[in-house]
């Protein structure tokens, strides 16, 4: 896809496809909460860490533990915004991908 439009694809995104996975549901929960109206204390939390997330997929495969932080903190900062639930379960869904953290 990245291709026909003359550009290269982001490095770990032909490698990985949960890493694309994860990159598309940061996106769209990120254009999702920048639509939002409703102003809550917590949504600039939410906005850092949905950045820090789409930074993460960039790079190549995340760190598992550094994913959950980051999906706890989105939880907690969004979890009430009902409009926005369906997003932050698709990105639980896409980190769940990278498996169970190392015990």
């Amino acid at each position: 896809m990245l291709r026909s439009l003359g550009q290269r694809p982001v490095s770990g995104s032909d490698n990985d496809p949960r890493v694309t996975e994860l990159r598309t549901a940061v996106s769209r929960l990120r254009r999702e909460l920048a639509a939002h109206p409703a102003e809550f204390p917590d949504r600039d939390i939410a906005e850092d860490e949905l950045a820090a997330l789409a930074a993460m997929t960039i790079e190549g495969a995340p760190e598992v533990p550094r994913l959950r932080r980051s999906l706890l903190l989105i939880a907690g900062a969004i979890g009430s915004v009902s409009a926005l639930s369906r997003g932050l379960g698709e990105v639980r869904e896409a980190v769940e991908l990278f498996g169970e953290p190392g015990r």
